[in-house]
């Protein structure tokens, strides 16, 4: 067995722990399905908000039905993806679409925003499904499952304000100390992290300055058709002619229109969601050192006998036990994490480079079409020495 899928949050359900064991003879096989579709818009007294339906269709016996249906906003995500941090501090966790705010309610709310965000939405909960250890999540199985009150209040049930305020000033604390020692394989996951995010940052722009000009060209060669048509008709010499410019800038709009839409569904949202992991990927090697600062604090009291030496060994055991933890968590999921980014920024620009060959190929024979029917038209005298 793989005992790189296995985390330091160790699902205690007996199927979901069958369910993690992988045998190289076994085929990898799904059984968590889920569709968010069927956005809703919500307007009441205090707010404007919107839900979507979320389909879950499942094998696993740890779940009481086979299908299931909710709504979801969007704060229900932000909780959910919390909970995972908090439960799985130094695994991955896939990012969440931005919240976006702006000046009027319209642009928020307009559809190309709303199925932009259903998209990002769909594939966050399709990869929690296909990861390894966050699939067994119970937090992950409440969200998908119960219904809107019920979850409302199984959030109740969570530590308090108090409890969560102190565990927000240990990790400033954490973070102001600083880690001392980190080890040298995660000194270089940094130093990745580091430049990969510079890299998919810098692409992020060019990929979307590219979409612009081309909705910007697009834009002005629709312009040309028409105004072809129209100078047909006061060329009675030149109307075949004319037209069939016309007729050759029509088919080129629609392969533009048609490259537009794979860079706007294949490439630009792939590229975003990584500039996404990236700020993510930060998080984790933050919280990974605030856990290793912990213990090299206790460490460091226990060497100037600032407190209770027997209370100090211990919390220095379950310490050095949750940074071994942490960092094997880590490493694991890095590999994981590295693997399907590679394949997937592969894919997408692999599938952008494909279609733009279709386009200039088929702008290409549209044209080379066109000027082959001219050359065939009779000429004049003097003509054929001139061309």
């Amino acid at each position: 067995m793989d005992m790189n899928s296995f985390s330091p949050m160790m699902p205690t359900s007996p199927l979901s722990m069958i369910n993690q064991i992988k045998f190289e003879d076994e085929p990898d096989l799904k059984d968590l399905f889920i569709t968010v579709d069927a956005p809703e818009s919500h307007v009441t007294t205090i707010e404007t908000f919107i839900t979507y339906r979320i389909i879950t269709k499942t094998s696993r016996g740890e779940f009481d039905s086979s299908e299931f249906e909710v709504r979801r906003r969007y704060q229900d995500f932000l909780w959910l993806k919390g909970k995972l941090e908090d439960a799985h501090p130094t695994l991955i966790i896939p990012p969440l679409p931005e919240k976006f705010i702006v000046k009027g309610m319209v642009e928020r709310f307009n559809d190309d925003f709303i199925e932009t965000r259903r998209k990002a939405l769909h594939k966050f909960l399709n990869r929690i499904a296909d990861h390894p250890t966050l699939t067994f999540n119970e937090d992950f199985k409440v969200f998908l499952t119960a219904q809107a009150p019920e979850l409302s209040s199984y959030k109740k049930q969570g530590p308090g304000l108090l409890s969560r305020m102190g565990q927000t000033v240990r990790a400033v604390a954490s973070s102001m100390r600083g880690v001392k020692n980190r080890p040298d394989e995660f000194m270089e996951m940094n130093s990745f992290i580091e430049t990969f995010s510079q890299k998919i940052n810098l692409i992020d722009k060019i990929s979307q300055r590219i979409y612009k000009e081309e909705r910007d060209y697009f834009d002005e060669m629709k312009e040309y058709g028409p105004i072809h048509i129209l100078w047909s008709a006061s060329e009675e010499d030149l109307v075949d002619t004319l037209k069939g410019i016309a007729s050759c800038i029509d088919q080129c709009c629609k392969a533009t229109e048609k490259r537009m839409t794979g860079l706007s569904e294949a490439l630009l949202p792939v590229v975003h969601e990584y500039v996404l992991y990236s700020e993510m990927l930060m998080g984790v090697m933050k919280r990974r050192d605030q856990i290793q600062t912990e213990l090299d604090s206790k460490v460091e009291a226990l060497t100037y006998k600032k407190a209770d030496a027997d209370l100090l060994t211990e919390e220095i055991g379950k310490l050095e036990d949750k940074v071994e933890c942490a960092n094997n968590a880590l490493k694991a999921d890095w590999e994981r994490w590295k693997q399907n980014m590679q394949n997937d920024l592969k894919s997408a620009f692999t599938d952008t480079a494909e279609e733009n060959i279709r386009y200039y190929e088929q702008c290409l024979a549209t044209w080379e079409s066109f000027l082959t029917s001219q050359t065939d038209l009779p000429l004049e005298e003097d003509s054929e020495d001139k061309i």
